[in-house]
């Protein structure tokens, strides 16, 4: 048993009030989760090394759906005079890019052990830093609507944030496990840990991206919470946290602004300004009704609706598809975030924390983001650049989603092979 493994069985005990169990046998694996324990006994359960194909037809059906809806908001932009030489097929075939090279990404991200991204954890964290300070260098970061976001690598344009999240979440997993393992007071535990991931919200502000800040924020302080804080000082620091928000929200004009164009998107001062995005998005999904207009029939896609291939495209969903269409979508990711988040109450419940964290963390990132990509649509919370994971256009996020999901497929191989008495 290696010392990593001796500090997180200590931890486990720590937290779980119990003994982390030894060589289970594969007749019968007690597993103990919220203080109720589960017995496998029927070899249905884990009949054979594998992982949750239900999941993974689940993300892969997703995608094609976004694919589909990628090509749809984007089929008539070339009647934009923006887009005037771009072909009809342009995002189209960018987007199956870099459905490709995720794939391939993620069938790599699979054979790594969690071992490794644990050892890894810390450089993978500098890393994404690093890019992020290269974006904000001129001639290397590319510009779009006046923020620097990107670093282009030629067919494709990678955006270190998305890295970033990804970092974050097995960063602050480790991080959890090595300083929870040991006594020491809470806040100088802690302190790192806020200070990296202050820092690196500096250099996301500095794009300006204060989206990919605020998943990030959600990430560390649900992984902080998971990893056992007391709740008294969780919600002492999330008081501080949504304090700083509101701060910055309100010494910036320009995001003020989108706040009262939230409040009021069809005023006269707002619709066609800081308001135009999102009473547009109202109008495509009051065009959908129950049902919609049908596959192709939208017509905010058609240079009404701004960055409806990314920000957006749940409202050409809405349009198209409906309130069926919005609610399968809003299900189907409601079932997978709670499938990734019980993978890692799994993972936690065999002594594997750091996998357990981890699992949870990007359970997190992909339901919040999700969860604020359609209520930015629905007019239910203030316009942020945030795109739908697995389904709206952008190489990066794609990229960094398929390899996150990959991981919590290894996490679930790992918990199965232990189930049945192996070794991961």
């Amino acid at each position: 048993m290696t010392q990593a493994h001796s500090n997180n069985a200590g931890l486990f005990e720590r937290w779980f009030g119990g003994r982390a169990s030894a060589a289970p046998t594969p007749e019968h694996i007690p597993v103990r989760v919220n203080s109720r324990d589960f017995v496998r006994s029927r070899p249905l359960d884990v009949r054979e090394h594998g992982f949750d194909k239900p999941l993974m037809w689940a993300v892969l059906a997703m995608v094609l759906w976004g694919l589909v809806m990628v090509y749809s908001a984007t089929i008539a932009l070339p009647d934009s005079p923006r887009f005037a030489n771009y072909s009809a097929t342009h995002f189209l075939l960018r987007h199956v890019v870099a459905i490709g090279v995720g794939l391939v990404a993620a069938v790599l991200a699979f054979q790594v052990p969690m071992i490794k991204w644990e050892r890894y954890a810390n450089h993978l964290f500098v890393f994404a830093l690093v890019l992020l300070v290269l974006v904000l260098v001129p001639f290397i970061g590319k510009g779009v609507n006046g923020a620097h976001r990107w670093i282009s690598l030629g067919l494709l344009n990678f955006q270190p944030s998305e890295l970033a999240k990804f970092a974050v979440v097995l960063y602050a997993s480790s991080y959890m496990v090595r300083k929870m393992a040991i006594k020491e007071k809470f806040l100088r535990a802690v302190t790192p840990m806020g200070v990296a991931v202050a820092l690196t919200g500096v250099l996301l502000l500095a794009e300006p991206d204060m989206g990919a800040f605020l998943v990030i924020v959600v990430i560390a302080m649900g992984i902080l919470f998971l990893g056992g804080v007391n709740a008294k000082v969780f919600f002492l620091l999330s008081t501080l946290i949504v304090g700083a928000f509101a701060a910055m929200v309100w010494l910036s004009d320009w995001r003020r602004a989108r706040i009262f164009a939230y409040l009021d998107p069809w005023s006269e001062e707002h619709a066609l300004g800081k308001g135009y995005q999102l009473s547009h998005s109202l109008i495509a999904f009051g065009r959908g009704e129950l049902f919609g207009v049908g596959l192709g029939g939208s017509v905010e896609k058609l240079s009404w609706l701004p960055e409806a291939h990314t920000d957006f495209l749940m409202a050409v969903l809405g349009e198209e598809f409906g309130l069926l269409g919005v609610l399968i979508v809003i299900v189907v990711f409601m079932w997978m975030t709670r499938r990734i988040v019980q993978i890692g109450r799994q993972a936690i419940a065999l002594d594997q924390v750091f996998s357990g964290l981890v699992a949870q963390g990007i359970g997190m990132w992909m339901g919040f983001q999700a969860f604020i990509n359609i209520g930015v649509n629905l007019g239910a919370l203030p316009t942020k650049g945030l795109t739908l994971p697995l389904m709206s256009y952008g190489g990066s996020a794609i990229l960094l989603n398929f390899i996150a999901l990959a991981v919590v497929l290894r996490i679930d191989y790992e918990n199965r092979q232990l189930m049945r008495g192996g070794r991961t």
